[in-house]
């Protein structure tokens, strides 16, 4: 008998994303009265005045309330577009002057980004440069020669190893774009029993990202992992499966929920749905009088990594 459901979604707002560089950090936004299409040029409010981004997402309604958004204002004219080009060409000409600057001063500093927008006030010109440093830096003759040559107001910012990540982008160690410079909006603490639980070689260059600090991922993964190892027996317990296959466990694959069994019988591998398995309760009661498995309300508190 087939019983079908009749489901009503109820659609209470229309969301839209942009990117200030191709391939960025997206940003959502509420479309209002305009409706873009993916690629257009669309003005986005700042603190420092509309800029130009480009849409990646359509506006699209959605089932949630998106209440707060900042409010689309608009297609870019030509005028906003020049505009942006020479923010874009005056962002390159403060980065060779800055570098060039930090080398006449010896100073270990490496140029991030900049962060610069035309408000045509000559007498108010504002230019943000983020760098990275190995330590604290006394940074306040370069500041004055950097003002005398740009003739603006310099605000300078040093930013640690993952925010350098993040403004940087890359590739990282999945062959994608870092979560960081893309989807990410808060770093959480990170620590090293993420890495345990998930089974993986403690090995720096194995879980480190981009920034060299433990991979972002391992946070937002940990909870699928610590879900699946409290509802499968632990490895080197004895099971039996709704297959006939009796064995031991000698390993998982969390994202496919499969356990891996050791057939009695031929010695050989198996590869069985999670819900096939099953242990017997002497057993697992052995395994956590043995520490072979922790009990779910035991609370890993290992140091973490900010």
């Amino acid at each position: 008998m087939i019983v079908q459901c009749n489901v009503r979604v109820v659609y209470v707002g229309m969301v839209m994303a942009v990117a200030f560089t191709r391939y960025g950090k997206l940003y959502y936004l509420d479309p209002g009265e305009h409706s873009p299409r993916v690629g257009d040029k669309v003005l986005v409010p700042t603190d420092d005045g509309p800029e130009v981004a480009e849409c990646v997402w359509a506006p699209q309604w959605v089932s949630e309330d998106v209440g707060g958004l900042p409010v689309c204002e608009g297609p870019a004219t030509e005028q906003h577009l020049e505009r942006d080009e020479r923010n874009r060409q005056r962002k390159a000409e403060v980065k060779v002057v800055a570098r060039r600057l930090i080398r006449e001063h010896e100073l270990p500093m490496k140029i991030v980004g900049v962060d610069y927008v035309d408000t045509r006030d000559d007498v108010d010109q504002l230019v943000t440069i983020y760098f990275s440093a190995p330590h604290r830096v006394d940074f306040r003759d370069l500041v004055r020669d950097l003002a005398r040559t740009l003739r603006a107001r310099i605000d300078l910012r040093q930013l640690g190893a993952r925010d350098e990540a993040r403004v940087q982008g890359g590739i990282g160690p999945c062959g994608r774009d870092t979560c960081c410079s893309t989807f990410l909006t808060d770093f959480e603490p990170v620590s090293v029993r993420m890495a345990k639980d998930q089974d993986l070689p403690l090995n720096p260059l194995k879980i480190s990202g981009a920034c060299g600090r433990l991979m972002c991922c391992l946070k937002y993964e940990h909870p699928l992992y610590q879900d699946f190892k409290r509802s499968v027996p632990t490895a080197g317990c004895d099971v039996e499966t709704d297959d006939g296959v009796s064995g031991t466990v000698i390993g998982y694959n969390v994202p496919a929920e499969t356990v891996y069994v050791r057939d009695r019988e031929t010695g050989r591998g198996v590869a069985c749905p999670k819900a096939s398995v099953c242990g017997s309760r002497q057993a697992y009661e052995g395994a956590v009088a043995q520490g072979m498995r922790r009990t779910p309300d035991v609370d890993d508190a290992d140091e973490e990594t900010p």
